[in-house]
C-alpha cells in the first residue's frame, strides 16, 4: 500500500513538475513570439512612417504630382499608416515634415527639415547686353565693365570707365570715351569689329578703326565671342515655382497705399504689384507677379534682414515702371532718417521682367529719375534708364541710357548668393527619428 502511494506520488511529482517545464518553456515561447511580433510590428511602422517621408517629399518636390495637404494627410502601407503633418517656414524658405508610422498601436515617428540651397548668380559686369545694342545719349555713365553681343553707341560725353566689349563681326564701338577705373588699372581697354569716333585711354583691339585715339593700336584682334546671358528661361522658372504654392501664398493684385508698411512673400500675385507713393514694403521670400510691378515716387522696397548676405528677386511676367525717387535696398534696410539704404551687406535685390517689349517709348522695364536701384534684369526687352538714374547692375537683351543716368557696378554682384533660382536645389538638412 505505502509502495503504491510513492509510486503515485512519485508520478504526480514528475507529472507536475513536466507540466511546470512544459508551462514555462510555453511562456517563454509565447513571450519570445511577443517580442517577435512587437518588433515586427515596431519595424513596419517605422517603415511606414519612411514611407510618409518619401511620399510628401515625392509630392513636394515633383511639379506633376499634387501638392501635399500643409494641414497633414494619412498614407496607407501594407498592414501599417502613416500620418504626416508638414509645416513650412518661408523666412527660412524650409519645410518641416513629421510623419508617424502606426501598426497595431506600434507607433514609431520621423522628422526631417526640408531646405532650399543657395546659389550664386555671377553678374561680371556692370552692364551686359544681348543682340539688341546699348544705346548712350549725352552724359551718360557707365562705372564698371561692359559686354554686349549687338553694337555700342555714345553720344557727346558718354563715359565708360573699365572695359567695353562688342561681340562678334557685327561689333561696333562708336563716340565712346573709354577710361581706366583708377589711375593706376589696367582697364579702359575697347574690343569690337569695328571701333569709330571714340577715345579709348588705354588699348584698342579691333579689325577696322576710325577717327579714335588710343594708347595702344592692336590691329586684327580676333572678334569677341557672344555671350549668353547669365540667368536662362529654366532658371527663371526655378524662382517662380520657389515663389508658388505650396512653400508661397497665392492671391489677386496687390497694392498697397502711401505711407504705408506691409511684410510679403514667397507669394505668386495674379495680377499686378502696386507700391503708392511713400510705401515701403519688405520682402520676406521670393515675389512672383503675373502682371506688372508700379513702384510711385519715394516707394521704398527692401529685403527682410534675416536674409544677411544673401540675395532675393521679384519677377514680373508684365512691365516693370520705377518712378523718381525709389529706394530699393537688400538686407541692410532702409534707413528712414537719411532715407538711403544703411550701409551694404552684399545683399541684392534684383528686379527681373520677362515682357519682351523692345519698344523704348514702352519698355520691359522703365526706372525714372534719381532712382536708387538694385539688380535690373530682362532678357527679352529693353530696359530705359530716365535722366539721373542710377543703379549697381543692368542685364538686358537692349539698354537705352538717357541723359546722365549712370550704372556704377558693385564686385560684390559676381558672386551674389539668391535663395533660389539657378542651379538651386531642395536639400534635406536633418533626417531622424524622434520617437
Amino acid at each position: 500500500m505505502n509502495k503504491g502511494f510513492v509510486v503515485i506520488l512519485a508520478t504526480i511529482l514528475v507529472l507536475s513538475a513536466g507540466l511546470v517545464i512544459i508551462l514555462s518553456a510555453g511562456y517563454v515561447s509565447l513571450n519570445n513570439i511577443k517580442a517577435v511580433r512587437n518588433n515586427l510590428y515596431s519595424v513596419q511602422a517605422y517603415y511606414a512612417a519612411e514611407a510618409g517621408i518619401e511620399d510628401s517629399l515625392l509630392r513636394l518636390l515633383d511639379p506633376d504630382m499634387e501638392d501635399p495637404n500643409p494641414a497633414g494627410y494619412s498614407l496607407t502601407t501594407g498592414e501599417a499608416n502613416a500620418t504626416l503633418e508638414i509645416s513650412k517656414d518661408p523666412i527660412a524658405r524650409s519645410y518641416t515634415i513629421i510623419s508617424e508610422g502606426d501598426k497595431s498601436n506600434r507607433i514609431r515617428k520621423i522628422t526631417i527639415i526640408l531646405k532650399i540651397t543657395t546659389t550664386n548668380v555671377s553678374f561680371h559686369y556692370g552692364v551686359q547686353i544681348g543682340e539688341g545694342n546699348l544705346t548712350m545719349d549725352s552724359g551718360s555713365k557707365v562705372y564698371g565693365n561692359i559686354y554686349s553681343n549687338g553694337r555700342i553707341v555714345g553720344s557727346s560725353n558718354t563715359k565708360i570707365y573699365g572695359d567695353v566689349y562688342s561681340a562678334s563681326s557685327s561689333g561696333k564701338i562708336d563716340k565712346l570715351k573709354v577710361l581706366k577705373s583708377s589711375p593706376e588699372a589696367e582697364d579702359g581697354n575697347a574690343h569690337a569689329n569695328t571701333i569709330s569716333d571714340s577715345n579709348i585711354a588705354n588699348g584698342a583691339y579691333y579689325q577696322t578703326i576710325i577717327s579714335t585715339t588710343a594708347g595702344s593700336y592692336f590691329p586684327g584682334s580676333p572678334d569677341s565671342p557672344v555671350e549668353q546671358m547669365p540667368i536662362s528661361k529654366e532658371e527663371i522658372l526655378n524662382w517662380k515655382n520657389s515663389a508658388a504654392p505650396p512653400l508661397g501664398e497665392e492671391r489677386d493684385s496687390y497694392l498697397l497705399g502711401g505711407n504705408d508698411e506691409d511684410s510679403l512673400g514667397p507669394v505668386k500675385i495674379n495680377g499686378s504689384l502696386t507700391l503708392a507713393s511713400n510705401a515701403v514694403l519688405t520682402m520676406t521670400g521670393t515675389i512672383w507677379v503675373t502682371g506688372s510691378i508700379i513702384l510711385e515716387s519715394n516707394a521704398v522696397l527692401q529685403l527682410d534682414s534675416t536674409y544677411g548676405a544673401l540675395s532675393d528677386v521679384i519677377v514680373a511676367d508684365g512691365k516693370i515702371l520705377l518712378d523718381s525717387n525709389i529706394i530699393i535696398c537688400g538686407s541692410e534696410g532702409y534707413n528712414k532718417g537719411t532715407k538711403k539704404c544703411n550701409p551694404s551687406a552684399s545683399s541684392y535685390l534684383m528686379l527681373l521682367s520677362t515682357d519682351n517689349s523692345l519698344d523704348p517709348r514702352n519698355p520691359a522695364i522703365l526706372s525714372k529719375s534719381n532712382t536708387a536701384t538694385a539688380v535690373l534684369y530682362t532678357n527679352q526687352g529693353i530696359i530705359v534708364l530716365d535722366s539721373n538714374s542710377k543703379l549697381k547692375e543692368a542685364t538686358a537683351y537692349a539698354l537705352h541710357l538717357n541723359s546722365n543716368a549712370e550704372v556704377t557696378y558693385e564686385t560684390g554682384l559676381a558672386n551674389a548668393q539668391f535663395t533660389s533660382g539657378p542651379g538651386a536645389s531642395y536639400q534635406v538638412v536633418e533626417w531622424k527619428e524622434i520617437e
